[in-house]
């Protein structure tokens, strides 16, 4: 099992993401500590961390629906 972590602020597409991984039944760990994202490149919400890989929203996204 994947371990699954949400950067989020609760912005629109943060909830998008956290709707599409509840509807999946994807168990996942939401944060809104941002601390270790400030040491990477990513600028904007939401960050998806699979596995100690980070996902942008498209990424994620796109991770999310290959999921059965």
């Amino acid at each position: 099992m994947s371990k699954i972590i949400l950067y989020s602020n609760g912005c629109p597409k943060c909830n998008v993401i956290k709707s599409k991984l509840k509807n999946k039944k994807i168990e996942f760990t939401e944060t809104d500590n941002f601390s270790e994202l400030e040491e990477t490149e990513f600028k904007s919400l939401p960050i998806m961390k699979i596995d100690g890989k980070f996902l942008t929203f498209v990424e994620a996204n796109t991770w999310i629906n290959t999921q059965k």
